[in-house]
């Protein structure tokens, strides 16, 4: 695992998780979550089927995925983001990330959360932050640029 102070505490985390609800702590399972934190930004769950198979020559099936993440998710280790139709997945240990989505082509972009950790923590009293999801909606430049174009036709057009 990559980022090893973050991917041990995950895998203790997990392990206490899996033993606290009386799971099976397989193989399969630490496979998946090496992968998820050694994978950077979010991800859909075929990029992951992919990333165990090529990257770390580990096959596993899809619904094993799918429940593995069920369970990383419960455990708070990683947040699933709904991107429009699309379901992506980030690991969420160490990690505080905010997104812009386009509203109208659907892009999302990671940005860094500069200093939006320190300003949330100093406004919340009696409540611990584990971690935390920024979700920004608006048009991406290219959008915005042909926005403009189409009302400065239809302007023409009057």
């Amino acid at each position: 695992m990559e980022n090893s102070n973050f991917a041990e505490s995950a895998k203790q985390m997990f392990t206490d998780y899996l033993k606290e609800h009386k799971c099976r702590k397989t193989p399969e399972r630490y496979a998946i979550l090496d992968a998820v934190y050694s994978m950077e930004g979010s991800f859909e769950i075929e990029e992951l089927l992919k990333f165990l198979e090529e990257e770390r020559k580990f096959r596993v099936s899809c619904a094993t995925v799918y429940n593995t993440m069920t369970l990383l998710q419960n455990a708070n280790l990683v947040v699933r983001h709904q991107f429009g139709t699309t379901s992506k997945y980030e690991k969420c240990l160490g990690t505080e990330k905010s997104h812009m989505v386009c509203t109208s082509c659907g892009k999302v972009t990671e940005i860094e959360n500069l200093n939006i950790t320190e300003t949330i923590t100093a406004n919340i009293k009696k409540f611990h932050l584990t971690h935390y999801s920024l979700y920004l909606y608006g048009l991406c430049n290219k959008c915005h640029q042909a926005m403009k174009r189409r009302r400065a036709r239809m302007n023409k057009d009057k």
